[in-house]
């Protein structure tokens, strides 16, 4: 036990560390954390979406920049699609799973919001929809996957593509990133005083 252990934890640190040496994939992180700040500064908003562990991520990310990350602020403005058990099973009876998230999108997105998209695998059919959706309105897209990147490129403007097909070690370094990013956001948004 101890040998799988030390395995996975190894796993983790070598996707970090390919993580931490791509410089394309850390300059796409600073993007997302500017264009972030700039959709919540003109009092847009961040809707969040992903299946699974990843449905986990979008509602964690989204209680991280609303509540607080690593101090007392005022709230930013985010939604994870993934929370209303009405909604959803309204669209999955009404439409089908696949329409999920654009019909959400649909309901309350407007040109400026960011859709933070959730799909280690880059082909969820609920996501590319979203992004569809998302893309029609005038969304920015933010899309965090896997390193065979997204089936639909075209639909994404700032993609962060985590270097494995492990899904698990993908969606640790999306959680990684995810934190680093509302850190960020949280600091340039409302600076913390100094005094």
């Amino acid at each position: 036990m101890r040998t799988i252990i030390n395995q996975e934890i190894e796993k983790s640190i070598n996707t970090f560390t390919s993580v931490l040496n791509n410089e394309k994939l850390l300059a796409q992180v600073e993007t997302c954390v500017d264009e972030i700040c700039l959709a919540l500064g003109n009092k847009n908003k961040v809707l969040l979406a992903g299946n699974g562990g990843s449905a986990a991520d979008a509602q964690h990310i989204a209680g991280e920049l609303v509540c607080r990350f690593n101090y007392d602020r005022p709230g930013l403005a985010a939604f994870a699609l993934t929370v209303d058990s009405s909604v959803l099973t309204a669209i999955g009876n009404d439409y089908g799973y696949e329409k999920l998230f654009s019909r959400q999108i649909q309901a309350v997105g407007v040109s400026g919001d960011i859709f933070w998209a959730y799909s280690t695998s880059g082909k969820s059919p609920n996501i590319i929809a979203a992004m569809e959706a998302a893309k029609e309105l005038g969304l920015k897209v933010i899309g965090f996957t896997g390193k065979n990147g997204w089936i639909r490129p075209e639909l994404v403007n700032f993609s962060i593509e985590i270097p494995s097909a492990d899904t698990p070690k993908v969606q640790e370094a999306h959680l990684l990133l995810g934190h680093i990013i509302c850190g960020l956001v949280e600091s340039k948004m409302y600076p913390r005083n100094k005094s």
